[in-house]
């Protein structure tokens, strides 16, 4: 270590430099690690809110709620208790004559069920008629208010935003919450449907008719739009960082090594372990990639203060934890691969000299 240090602290420049690529790596990966579950989070958030163990759908729905349709027929033998509830879900988009238009996923709910009572509000009341609904704070974030009137795609009626509710998204797309009535109307497809899907939160629930089928909520969510090839998109580009910087890592130790062989030569003609020199090496890729590494934390901390709420980023305890740990051990492979010459480092080429 103190090897390590003194080398250090000689070579400033050339360090730092090292240091520099180190925090860009590790800034570029807590980034797109952030981004990532602030995505994936935003694709769950209302499952997540819920507690959701399982889910009954319409067998040809491809498990996908907004395709599911279940009638009084498929729900007559359905055992509804206090950890179930009925939800129906359809894609809108919420009209104001003074805001911006919202793409976004109508859910309607009992008010008497868990979905109801669940709902975490950070303004305003529940919906307590068909004529008002409870929204995601995105709208809150896009200029809605309290009290704005919404018009629904596939009705004529206006609803009142009565409350504004926190993580309420489903599929990356914000909730409005409002009655199963409403849901009715704004499908109008067919007679007798009842509800798009029974939510449990309890994990020994099962529910199976001839037109309906009980998945678990990981099937459901794999099953969401896009989410699958999102999430793979990111680790593989993560992925591939970390083996970019195990290379750089690599390759700069290996040229700064080549350039110091015939110091290393040197000490070991003094009498200097290579055990010394070994554990020097790691000392300098750890203590390199800490400095760099704590850089590239502090960096992104202050970026996800600093963005603004619309950008879905969750910079979490877990992304700091498995990033931090992931670039050590990148660190220390690196490291190791220059070794091998110190070991063989010939102290006879230092008396010859």
């Amino acid at each position: 270590m103190f090897l390590a240090i003194k080398e250090i602290k000689r070579e400033k420049l050339r360090y730092g430099l090292i240091i520099l690529m180190i925090f860009l790596i590790s800034y570029l990966i807590f980034i797109l690690s952030s981004l990532a579950v602030g995505l994936a989070s935003e694709n769950t958030q209302a499952l997540n809110s819920w507690g959701a163990q399982n889910v009954v759908l319409n067998k040809n729905s491809n498990v996908s709620m907004n395709q599911s349709i279940l009638n009084k027929t498929d729900l007559k033998d359905a055992q509804i208790g206090k950890n179930e509830a009925l939800v129906g879900q359809t894609a809108v988009v919420a009209k104001n004559s003074k805001r911006q238009s919202v793409s976004a996923q109508f859910l309607g709910i009992k008010h008497d069920q868990f979905i109801y009572q669940k709902e975490e509000l950070i303004s305003g009341r529940r919906a307590k008629t068909n004529s008002e609904v409870t929204v995601d704070q995105d709208f809150k974030v896009k200029g809605y208010r309290l009290g704005d009137k919404l018009e629904l795609s596939g009705t004529k009626g206006k609803y009142e935003i009565v409350g504004f509710v926190k993580n309420a998204k489903i599929n990356i797309a914000p909730i409005i919450y409002g009655s199963l009535a409403t849901w009715k109307k704004l499908r109008q497809e067919m007679p007798n449907m009842e509800a798009s899907a029974i939510v449990s939160r309890s994990s020994s629930y099962n529910y199976n008719h001839e037109n309906a089928e009980t998945y678990p909520i990981a099937t459901f969510i794999k099953k969401l739009p896009g989410y699958t090839a999102q999430n793979m998109t990111f680790e593989l580009m993560i992925g591939f960082l970390f083996v970019i910087s195990l290379i750089i890592i690599a390759v700069f130790l290996y040229i700064l090594t080549m350039q110091k062989m015939h110091n290393f030569a040197v000490m070991r003609a003094q009498g200097i372990p290579s055990k010394t020199l070994v554990n020097a090496t790691i000392s300098q890729a750890l203590i390199l990639v800490i400095v760099g590494v704590a850089i590239g934390l502090i960096a992104t901390w202050l970026t996800a203060l600093a963005l603004p709420a619309a950008v879905p980023m969750s910079f979490t305890p877990n992304i700091i934890i498995s990033g931090t740990v992931g670039m050590f051990l990148t660190g220390v492979i690196g490291s190791l691969i220059p070794i091998r010459s110190i070991l063989k480092v010939d102290p006879a080429k230092a008396i010859g000299e």
